[in-house]
Protein backbone atom coordinates (compact mmCIF):
# COMPACT_ATOMS: atom_id res chain seq x y z
CA UNK A 1 0.00 0.00 0.00
CA UNK A 2 3.24 2.51 0.82
CA UNK A 3 4.48 1.58 -2.63
CA UNK A 4 1.17 2.43 -4.44
CA UNK A 5 0.89 6.00 -2.35
CA UNK A 6 4.36 6.38 -3.11
CA UNK A 7 3.86 5.98 -7.35
CA UNK A 8 0.81 7.92 -7.25
CA UNK A 9 2.39 11.17 -5.19
CA UNK A 10 5.61 11.22 -7.83
CA UNK A 11 3.13 10.85 -10.48
CA UNK A 12 0.91 13.56 -9.44
CA UNK A 13 4.14 15.44 -8.73
CA UNK A 14 5.70 14.46 -12.22
CA UNK A 15 2.27 16.01 -13.93
CA UNK A 16 2.42 19.58 -12.22
CA UNK A 17 5.63 19.94 -12.89
CA UNK A 18 5.54 19.01 -16.44
CA UNK A 19 2.13 20.64 -17.37
CA UNK A 20 1.75 23.80 -15.27
CA UNK A 21 4.82 26.14 -16.50
CA UNK A 22 3.64 25.25 -20.16
CA UNK A 23 0.23 26.79 -18.59
CA UNK A 24 1.90 29.83 -17.86
CA UNK A 25 3.80 30.18 -20.64
CA UNK A 26 0.87 30.27 -23.26
CA UNK A 27 -1.11 32.57 -20.49
CA UNK A 28 1.54 34.70 -20.92
CA UNK A 29 1.39 35.00 -24.88
CA UNK A 30 -2.58 35.64 -24.00
CA UNK A 31 -3.25 39.40 -25.07
CA UNK A 32 -5.05 40.09 -21.84
CA UNK A 33 -2.04 39.02 -19.67
CA UNK A 34 -1.11 42.19 -20.18
CA UNK A 35 -2.29 46.28 -20.14
CA UNK A 36 -1.76 48.72 -23.11
CA UNK A 37 1.63 49.53 -20.94
CA UNK A 38 2.45 46.40 -21.19
CA UNK A 39 2.18 45.37 -17.20
CA UNK A 40 0.98 42.33 -16.39
CA UNK A 41 -2.88 42.39 -15.86
CA UNK A 42 -4.69 40.26 -12.87
CA UNK A 43 -5.54 37.78 -15.09
CA UNK A 44 -1.93 36.55 -15.48
CA UNK A 45 -1.46 37.55 -11.54
CA UNK A 46 -4.51 34.95 -10.78
CA UNK A 47 -2.88 32.31 -13.04
CA UNK A 48 0.78 32.77 -11.72
CA UNK A 49 -0.55 32.43 -8.18
CA UNK A 50 -2.45 28.83 -9.48
CA UNK A 51 0.43 27.97 -11.29
CA UNK A 52 2.45 28.35 -7.94
CA UNK A 53 0.32 26.55 -5.46
CA UNK A 54 0.36 23.67 -8.12
CA UNK A 55 3.82 23.19 -8.04
CA UNK A 56 4.50 24.63 -4.31
CA UNK A 57 2.14 20.84 -3.97
CA UNK A 58 3.82 18.92 -6.19
CA UNK A 59 6.97 19.86 -4.31
CA UNK A 60 5.37 18.55 -1.04
CA UNK A 61 4.39 15.75 -2.66
CA UNK A 62 7.46 14.52 -3.28
CA UNK A 63 8.39 14.85 0.54
CA UNK A 64 5.45 13.18 1.38
CA UNK A 65 6.54 10.66 -1.18
CA UNK A 66 10.13 10.86 0.02
CA UNK A 67 8.99 10.44 3.60
CA UNK A 68 6.96 7.33 3.04
CA UNK A 69 9.92 5.38 1.41
CA UNK A 70 12.55 6.34 4.53
CA UNK A 71 9.83 5.94 7.05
Amino acid sequence: MVAFAVVVLLLGAVFNIVAWPQFLRRVAKDPRATDASGRRTRFYTVHLVLVTIALVLAALSVVAAVLLLVG
